[in-house]
């Protein structure tokens, strides 16, 4: 009777978003691509997670996702005296909810292992129980075989990573190798691991971020500590399941997390030159020009290292616009700056150039 009467309380609990308000996430898209915000690491009853699967399409409509996937554990299911065990059993369960709501849905789960090789997602995947198999390989490889994408996990948790520094083991360098690791968690729910951008570069991996969340997800990411979950952005060409998987191979993804963005330049520079922009001066005087600097986005900017003559710092919030006073030899040259809350590698932030009136 008390599972009957927890999986009753967990199905009226689906119902809890169907009348919230949609939240629009301000990130634009770039050039020849649109933008898709994603979260692709979360649980539910069928691991260890706390809420019924069809939750999880509704948080993700509510918080103006594009594409979820609900990774559940393969070997791990503490809940199996109460929830029947059945690796499938959130895809089947949400596949007819994510088409009403509109979001991509990814079917994915997650291979569960003490470190080295630790905890991977296998997403795009059609059947999740030849996963489940005591031989590490085999499990990759049954994957694979259904042409997953890997991510390797929060490399850097401590609860398998003392130190909390990521590391590439040679379990992983085998997997990329073979081909076989496409992606590398840069955050995970409320860490990030500025060495990940540096794995990912020198192998060619995705740079991925997500909530990896088992509660409710507005009662982990809280107001006014953060205004959103962690996503993923996917840069595809269209928004469909096969473009966002084609994108997702092919590397072109950034990761959004509270007011940092952090992705390879190559993505990150167009973003960013989506979404701030300058009018032309409206006052100038013989030393001085005054214009507005403008950000249509929903990351606020945080401009550092100006240059002589012009603001050393400038706090551009969200969907906003601020006057900037410079030396009028800036009518002729850019501005350079940095954009420290926009991450390029485990040392670097994104390098920027400010024209007044372009």
């Amino acid at each position: 009777m008390k599972s009957k009467l927890s999986l009753i309380a967990l199905l009226a609990l689906t119902t809890l978003t169907l009348n919230a308000q949609r939240t629009i996430l301000n990130m634009p898209d770039i050039p020849g691509y649109v933008t898709l915000k994603c979260d692709f690491h979360m649980h539910t009853v069928f691991s260890d997670g706390n809420v019924w699967p069809l939750m999880r399409l509704d948080e993700a409509w509510r918080d103006g996702l594009d594409a979820i996937s609900i990774t559940d554990h393969v070997e791990y299911q503490p809940k199996k005296n109460y929830v029947p065990v059945n690796h499938n059993a959130a895809w089947e369960i949400s596949q007819n909810r994510a088409k009403d709501l509109n979001i991509i849905l990814v079917q994915g789960t997650e291979i569960t292992r003490s470190m080295p090789p630790g905890h991977l997602n296998a997403l795009f995947i059609t059947d999740a129980n030849p996963i489940d198999t005591s031989d590490f390989m085999a499990a990759v490889g049954a994957a694979v075989k259904q042409g997953a994408f890997i991510q390797y996990n929060h490399p850097g948790w401590k609860a398998q990573e003392k130190d909390g520094i990521p590391k590439l083991y040679p379990v992983h360098q085998e997997l990329i190798t073979k081909g076989w690791l496409h992606g590398i968690e840069y955050f995970n729910e409320y860490e990030h691991y500025p060495l990940v951008m540096d794995m990912c570069r020198d192998h060619k991996l995705a740079v991925m971020g997500n909530s990896d969340v088992h509660g409710i997800i507005s009662e982990v990411y809280k107001t006014p500590d953060y205004t959103q979950r962690p996503v993923t952005l996917v840069f595809a060409r269209e928004r469909s399941y096969e473009a966002l998987r084609e994108a997702m191979f092919a590397g072109r993804t950034a990761v959004w997390y509270g007011d940092y963005l952090a992705g390879f330049e190559e993505y990150v520079a167009p973003l960013f030159r989506a979404a701030v922009s300058t009018r032309a001066p409206f006052k100038v005087d013989d030393k001085n020009i005054w214009f507005e600097l403008l950000n249509n986005s929903d990351l606020p900017i945080a401009f550092t290292g100006g240059p002589a003559g012009a603001p050393a710092e400038i706090s551009l919030p969200a969907r906003s616009a601020v006057i900037v006073k410079a030396d009028k030899k800036y009518l002729a040259e850019p501005i350079p700056y940095n954009v420290s809350n926009i991450i390029t590698g485990s040392s670097s932030t994104l390098r920027v150039e400010i024209t007044p009136g372009k």
